[in-house]
C-alpha cells in the first residue's frame, strides 16, 4: 500500500492509527519511495475535509491489440496529478514519492505469502518473473491531514504472455489471502489490516483492505495487465470504494494509445 520522497522503507500500507482524535498514516504498498531517501514517511493529524469523491467508472477489461511497449513509455502509462485528484475527489493531492525499482518488505509482514497482496512492487513478489523496468508513484495531500493516500506502479516484461502469468499468479495469491488479517511491523509500531475478498473480473482484480481499530481508514489494490505491462494501483481513504479500479482502467487505456 503507498506514500512522498519515499525512503527505502517508507513503502509500506497506508496506515491510519487513532492516537486521541488523531491519526497516523504510514503507507503500506510501495509508494512514496524516493531511492535513497532516509526511514518510512509518518503523517499524523486531525482529518481535513475535502470536496466529494468523483469516481469515474470505466469498464474493466483491457484492449486488444495492443502492441508490446517499451521502457521509455511507462511514464506515459502513469496518470497525471489532476486525473488522480479527479478520481478520489482531492484537488491538493501531490506527488510525495517516484522511484524506479522494487523493494523488500518481507520481513515486515507477519505472512510473507501474502506480502504481493498487501504491498505493491515487491521484488520477492516479482522474483522470477522476468520483469524488465518498474514506474511507482506516490501521490497524497502535502499536509500532516492529509485524507488520502494514492500509489501507482507500472512494471514492464519482455512479453504478453509473462505479463499476463504475473496477473494469474497474483490473482490466486490475493484470493488465498482474503480474509486473513496480516500484521506490519514499521520497526516502531504493529499494524493489523483485515484483507477482505479478492474479485476478478475481465482481467481487472480487486481487493479492499481496512487497518483495524483506525477509523475506517482502508484501501482498495487493484491490478490489471495489458499487452507486455502489469499496472497496479491503491487508493486508501476514509470512504474508498472503486477508486484504484478506476485508476487501473485508465493506466490500461494509456498503454493502449
Amino acid at each position: 500500500m503507498p506514500a512522498g520522497t519515499r525512503p527505502r522503507n517508507n513503502r509500506r500500507p497506508p496506515l491510519r492509527v487513532t492516537v486521541g482524535h488523531n491519526g497516523r498514516v504510514t503507507h503500506i504498498g510501495r509508494a512514496v519511495l524516493a531511492i535513497g531517501v532516509a526511514a518510512s514517511v509518518l503523517v499524523s493529524g486531525c482529518v481535513s475535509t475535502v470536496a466529494g469523491t468523483a469516481v469515474r467508472a470505466g469498464k474493466a477489461g483491457p484492449p486488444v491489440d495492443v502492441p508490446p511497449l517499451k521502457e521509455s513509455q511507462l511514464n506515459g502509462v502513469l496518470l497525471t496529478i489532476g486525473e488522480l485528484n479527479g478520481i478520489v475527489g482531492s484537488t491538493q493531492m501531490k506527488v510525495t514519492a517516484s522511484m524506479e525499482q522494487m523493494t523488500d518488505h518481507s520481513n515486515s509482514v507477519s505472512d510473507p505469502d501474502c506480502l504481493g497482496a498487501i504491498y505493491g512492487a515487491e521484488e520477492p513478489v516479482y522474483a522470477g518473473t522476468g520483469w524488465a523496468a518498474v514506474r511507482d508513484q506516490v501521490v497524497r495531500e502535502p499536509n500532516q491531514d492529509n485524507e488520502h493516500w494514492v500509489e501507482q506502479t507500472v512494471v514492464l516484461y519482455p512479453s504478453a504472455d509473462k505479463a499476463q502469468k504475473f496477473f494469474n499468479d497474483s490473482t490466486s495469491t490475493w484470493k488465498a489471502c482474503s480474509g486473513s488479517s496480516i500484521s506490519v511491523d514499521d520497526g516502531e509500531s504493529t499494524y493489523l489490516w483485515r484483507l477482505d475478498d479478492a474479485t476478478a473480473k475481465d482481467n481487472l482484480t480487486t481487493q479492499m483492505t481496512t487497518q483495524e481499530e483506525a477509523n475506517g481508514w482502508g484501501c482498495q489494490h487493484a491490478l490489471s495487465a495489458v499487452s507486455n505491462l502489469t499496472v497496479e494501483t491503491w487508493a486508501c481513504g476514509y470512504s474508498i470504494s472503486d477508486e484504484a479500479a478506476t485508476m487501473a482502467n485508465e493506466m490500461v487505456a494509456n498503454a493502449a494509445k
